[in-house]
């Protein structure tokens, strides 16, 4: 059960999510924003859900779909937009761009371009907390087709061997890229894939913030206690991999379906049924959010980008030795004479 405040804190979260991704795109067609774009559309019930089961000093290692995950952590859309547009000003200081989000303050220790980059080092953070003997757990989250990686493997293996205080999300969308779970995992069911490890698994319809988010909370409190889970949360992904792939490999049916179960839309009737909010009040906070998403894109745009002299700034987190700097085109030895 999740009370009136809680349910209307999760819609203005999910709708934020919403609108930015679409703002997002936009942004995209604009050539504002470059390289890869991938977008949470469809998914913010599992976002919200999950997010709002981390307290502020746990830790949280996504993959490159990650733009919903940054602001339900509470960064700010602003500096997440701005990263998004490649300027100084983005919480990665532009150089990480979409798929590289990074936060020390909201203990987002990065987005991640590889598929399973992941994972050894969300288990690796896991461990060090053992070690510190802190109170923080490890979220790590990641799309279905990861789960097919030896990285996955290896580190559910470590993380049952150690105890590791670290919960495991798979985001199953139902298609790696193009490619259906069926036709690339023997055991489709994710969540059973716990079990050769003997730790916890378990399956969540990921379109209901509130189930997600109360299986999110249990598999945390087992992971505080040293006992590692893995969750999986089916939910739609309403468009394709990235802003550039028109999916095609779904059926027209396929998409309708898709779009009649849209769970922003679904909390907002639900909200609306049960009168917790009235019409004229989710208008309201529909502007609300609009204002919110148009002030983040002004924001990037007003922001400046990196120069040029940065770009080696951060190579290593300290000094080293023969540090090489040399920028495209310049000569590796200065001729005398020439």
């Amino acid at each position: 059960m999740a009370s009136r405040p809680d349910l209307v804190g999760y819609y203005r979260q999910m709708l934020l999510i919403r609108r930015f991704e679409e703002r997002a795109a936009r942004g995209y067609t604009e050539a504002k924003i470059g390289g890869y774009c991938h977008l949470n559309l469809g998914e913010e019930a599992t976002v919200v859900g999950l997010m709002s089961a981390l307290d502020p000093s746990d830790y949280l290692f996504t993959n490159y779909r990650e733009h919903g995950y940054a602001l339900a952590r509470g960064i700010e859309p602003g500096r997440v937009m701005a990263e998004l547009y490649g300027r100084t000003d983005g919480v990665s200081k532009g150089w990480g761009g979409s798929m590289h989000l990074f936060d020390v303050q909201a203990r987002l220790l990065g987005g991640y371009g590889i598929v399973g980059g992941q994972l050894p080092l969300a288990t690796g953070a896991a461990l060090a907390i053992t070690y510190r003997g802190g109170p923080e757990v490890v979220m790590c989250h990641m799309g279905d087709g990861t789960t097919n990686i030896g990285a996955f493997h290896e580190s559910l293996n470590l993380a049952a061997l150690w105890s590791l205080p670290i919960v495991y999300v798979v985001v199953n969308n139902h298609l790696g890229m193009g490619t259906t779970v069926e036709k690339a995992s023997a055991e489709p069911e994710l969540y059973k894939r716990a079990a050769a490890y003997r730790m916890h698994g378990e399956r969540v319809d990921g379109s209901d913030v509130v189930a997600v988010r109360d299986a999110a909370v249990q598999a945390m409190e087992m992971a505080r206690e040293g006992r590692p889970a893995l969750l999986e949360a089916v939910g739609p992904r309403l468009r394709g991999h990235s802003v550039v792939d028109p999916a095609k490999y779904r059926t027209k049916e396929e998409a309708a379906a898709l779009q009649a179960a849209d769970p922003v839309l679904a909390l907002s009737a639900h909200l609306r049924e049960t009168e917790a909010l009235s019409v004229e009040e989710l208008a309201r906070l529909e502007e609300s959010v609009v204002a919110e998403v148009d002030a983040a894109a002004a924001f990037a745009d007003a922001s400046d980008a990196p120069e040029i002299k940065t770009l080696f700034d951060y190579n290593y987190a300290t000094p080293v030795p023969n540090d090489l700097r040399r920028l495209p085109g310049q000569l590796l030895f200065e001729v005398a004479g020439a």
